[in-house]
């Protein structure tokens, strides 16, 4: 077979014949342990099974009739090491360079291949193999036209570009391939909780001018919910499905994995391995708090309570060095038995730690507060700052598990008030419960997610109902305690 000149290379081989093609990509698909996935392409492209690939498929797919078309959206739940990652990149290339859409294009409009992924590193790891085969194919380099670091321009009129997963980013194209890794990783942000869904349904009217458009969702699976769960619910082991769900172990898709090392890790932690090696989401892993449990607790357009005399504040923060997590303060009080977040300040990365503690002490002054409680997180060093600018920083007796614990059965029955603050709304609505081997659980933000102004907001309140202070005082009677002390002290 010979290979396709550039300009000719659209519209003449199958994925499969091109994966096959000794000029093309077949020197980098050349081991049999790539059969596997040659069935799943079959698949995947309506393209002719052999009875072998049709065993595959059933089992994989739990459909029992091999398809007679393309699918247009397609989810993988598969093991890690599996090898999805570089067929991801040879869908993106191949659609790229041997699918025609001038037909659908107005003079001046690219196509757009996407390559998304929770972040911008590991999007990076499937456009690295696709950048590999436009380096190392000679007919395929000839129809390179601009190349920066994130995109890749053709003559064909489409770049294959990386974005991030966030939902506005991906408007406004014409979008002919979604290629979004690890799916189920995606992060939560304010807008709302299953990101991955939203930024799905945003790219899906992009795809509308293109007839074979295609949307692949290739993870290693998590918890059970968003997009790639919803997709096993309701596709799975359907023959007429719309999409095309193939759920795999790592061991079927790559026969050459050492098993050795995955036996080991189901006998470490068998509901961890199953997620990450046996293409089974996780049953230890549940939602903390839901939704609307926590907006019920939320006062609609209250943003900031100044400070009222004759009222007592307290304060927690949740610190950080500035380069990755944001650094949190919370302020609240007590109204009766409901705890009430006056006010709340976020300082998201990169920025000073000495700056933003300065600036948080003059709004803690504000408020009349000179304690203030957070976790151990810098050691002494986040007390000497403080103490700098005259704020006693207490740590914690509590973990940040134990925290958001106490909190749960206030927020549950509405014996809090909370600001109007999308990002505390959704900080709180996805935090996480984990049943540890153990027994006990622990709770936390989901992989890729942050709970920093969360951690904040429930520091007060747990604080605000006595928990774990000063031998089961409540925390304004332990910090008038102490204040009488330093007063006292002073007078000496």
């Amino acid at each position: 077979m010979t290979a396709p000149r550039a300009a000719s290379v659209q519209q003449t081989l199958s994925i499969l014949e091109a994966m096959e093609h000794p000029d093309l990509f077949g020197p980098f698909f050349a081991s049999s342990s790539w059969d596997p996935w040659r069935a799943f392409l079959a698949a995947l492209f309506g393209l002719p099974m052999a009875a072998e690939q049709i065993d595959l498929y059933r089992a994989c797919t739990g459909r029992t009739t091999p398809p007679s078309r393309p699918f247009r959206e397609c989810s993988v739940p598969t093991g890690r090491r599996g090898g999805k990652s570089r067929i991801c990149a040879l869908v993106a290339t191949y659609l790229a360079t041997f699918q025609s859409y001038a037909a659908y294009l107005v003079p001046g409009e690219t196509a757009v291949v996407m390559v998304l992924a929770v972040d911008r590193a590991q999007a990076k790891g499937v456009f690295r193999y696709v950048s590999a085969f436009f380096d190392q194919i000679p007919a395929l380099a000839q129809l390179v036209v601009h190349r920066t670091k994130d995109s890749i321009e053709l003559s064909t009129g489409v770049a294959v570009e990386i974005h991030t997963s966030d939902f506005r980013s991906v408007r406004g194209r014409t979008v002919c391939a979604l290629i979004f890794d690890e799916i189920c990783f995606a992060p939560t942000d304010e807008a709302g909780a299953n990101p991955d869904t939203e930024i799905v349904a945003a790219v899906r009217p992009a795809m509308l001018t293109i007839p074979n458009a295609l949307i692949l969702k290739p993870s290693s699976p998590y918890a059970r919910r968003g997009e790639m769960w919803n997709d096993v619910q309701r596709y799975y082991g359907k023959d007429d499905a719309p999409v095309l769900v193939w759920k795999a172990p790592t061991h079927v898709m790559n026969p050459l994995v050492d098993r050795s090392i995955i036996e080991q890790a189901y006998a470490d932690d068998p509901a961890s391995a199953a997620a990450e090696y046996g293409a089974e989401f996780r049953s230890d892993v549940e939602a903390f708090l839901s939704r609307e449990a926590v907006e019920a607790c939320v006062i609609p357009g209250r943003l900031e309570i100044p400070r009222a005399p004759r009222t007592s504040y307290i304060a927690f923060i949740d610190p950080s060095g500035g380069s990755q997590d944001s650094m949190t303060l919370a302020i609240g009080h007590l109204e009766g038995e409901v705890a009430v977040i006056d006010a709340l300040r976020e300082e998201r990365p990169p920025f000073k730690p000495d700056d933003v503690v300065k600036e948080f002490s003059g709004t803690l002054r504000l408020y009349g507060v000179s304690f203030v409680t957070g976790d151990a997180w810098g050691g002494i060093w986040v007390q000497d700052q403080f103490a700098k600018h005259g704020i006693s920083y207490q740590l914690s007796d509590l973990p940040k598990s134990d925290i958001y614990r106490e909190c749960l059965p206030r927020i549950l029955s509405k014996r809090v008030q909370l600001l109007d603050h999308k990002r505390l709304v959704n900080q709180l609505a996805t935090l996480e419960r984990r049943v540890a081997r153990g027994g006990r659980d622990s709770i936390d933000h989901a992989p890729s997610g942050h709970d920093d102004v969360a951690n904040a907001a429930c520091g007060v309140i747990s604080r605000l109902f006595g928990a774990g202070v000063g031998g089961g005082l409540g925390l304004l009677e332990w910090y008038r305690r102490e204040a009488d002390k330093l007063t006292a002290q002073s007078a000496v």
